[in-house]
C-alpha cells in the first residue's frame, strides 16, 4: 500500500547513469522534523528519472522545497538506511519551501563524516571500503561550513580528460575532500577553473552505494546550500 513522506528537499544531485538522487528530511508539522528520506527507484542503480520526480506543472524539486512524495515501501540496504521506494505512477507535490532561517533546525553535527581511511587520487577521506561502510548505519548528513571551496579542474583516465568539481573544506579537525554532484552548483561555476571560496554554507553529504567499478562507497557533496541561492 503506498503512502507519502513530506521532506524538505536537501539534495537533487546527480547520479548515474541518468539520473538523481534526491533526498530530504521529513517535515512532521508543529515544527518538528523525522528522518532522513531518499526516494529510489526499484531499478537496480535506484537512481530517479526526471519523469519520476518532477511535479505536475513539469518542474522540478529545488533545494529547500517542501514536497509530497508518493513511496511503495522502505527498501534500507546496508549503511544506506534512508532509502524508500517511489511511486513512479503518482506525481510528486511541491507544499511550500522551507525558510532560510529554519534550516538551521535541520543541521547535524557528526563526530565524523563516516570513516576517514582512504581517498582517490584527487581527494582526501573521500572513500571507503564496502565492508567498512557495512558497519554504518547513515548515509546522510546536513552540515554547515564557515568556509568552503569549490575547486574546479580536469583529470585524466585512460587518455581521456573531463571536468572535476570538487569540495574543500575542514571539519571536526579533518580536512576533506569530496567530488560535488549538486548540478547547480557544477553549472555555476562551469566556466571558472580553480578554486572559489564560499562562506557560511550548508552542505549535504552523501556516502554512495559500492561503485562498479571498484567496490568502494565514494563520499560525495551532494548539494551546495547558500543565501542566495546559486
Amino acid at each position: 500500500m503506498s503512502y507519502v513522506k513530506r521532506i524538505v528537499c536537501l539534495a537533487n544531485s546527480y547520479k548515474p547513469p541518468n539520473g538523481r538522487c534526491i533526498a530530504g528530511i521529513e517535515v512532521l508539522g508543529h515544527g518538528k522534523y523525522g528522518s532522513w528520506i531518499r526516494p529510489v527507484s526499484v531499478r537496480d542503480s535506484q537512481e530517479v528519472s526526471f519523469s519520476e520526480y518532477k511535479y505536475e506543472d513539469g518542474q522540478g524539486p529545488r533545494l529547500l522545497d517542501i514536497i509530497d512524495v508518493p513511496l511503495l515501501n522502505a527498501l534500507p540496504h546496508n549503511h544506506q538506511t534512508e532509502n524508500h521506494v517511489i511511486d513512479a505512477k503518482a506525481w510528486w507535490v511541491k507544499r511550500g519551501v522551507l525558510a532560510w532561517d529554519d534550516l538551521e533546525q535541520l543541521r547535524q553535527r557528526p563526530t565524523s563524516l563516516w570513516i576517514n581511511s582512504d581517498h582517490t587520487r584527487g581527494g582526501s577521506y573521500d572513500c571507503m571500503s564496502e565492508a567498512e561502510a557495512k558497519t554504518l548505519d547513515s548515509s546522510l548528513f546536513l552540515i554547515k561550513r564557515k568556509d568552503f571551496i569549490i575547486e574546479v579542474g580536469t583529470s585524466t583516465w585512460d587518455g581521456k580528460t573531463k571536468k572535476t568539481w570538487r569540495g574543500k573544506f575542514h571539519y571536526k579537525g579533518t580536512h576533506y575532500n569530496f567530488s560535488v554532484t549538486d548540478p547547480v552548483v557544477r553549472d555555476a561555476f562551469s566556466a571558472k577553473a580553480g578554486d572559489h571560496p564560499l562562506q557560511d554554507v550548508y552542505l549535504c553529504v552523501s556516502l554512495t552505494e559500492p561503485a562498479p567499478q571498484d567496490g568502494r562507497c565514494y563520499k560525495l557533496v551532494a548539494a551546495v546550500i547558500k543565501n542566495p541561492p546559486f
